[in-house]
């Protein structure tokens, strides 16, 4: 028997809101900001929300500022 959020093929389970939030550090109504604004990729199921670790681990890859290279003098 598999829970709500199990993925069939192995991969690992969807996360909640308050999954993400604890992952980004964030609160769960900056979460649901993020949703509304469509700025994350989440899985609207009926009036849940779930999200694909893979894509939450990416989509914060593509949010990854980098430090400067230093001025060669």
């Amino acid at each position: 028997m598999t829970n709500e959020t199990t993925r069939p093929t192995g991969r690992q389970p969807l996360l909640t809101i308050a999954e993400v939030a604890e992952r980004l550090g964030v609160s769960v109504r900056h979460v649901r900001r993020l949703v509304h604004e469509r700025r994350i990729p989440y899985i609207k199921w009926g009036h849940l929300l779930r999200f694909d670790p893979d894509e939450v681990e990416a989509w914060i890859s593509t949010h990854h500022v980098g430090a400067l290279r230093p001025l060669a003098s």
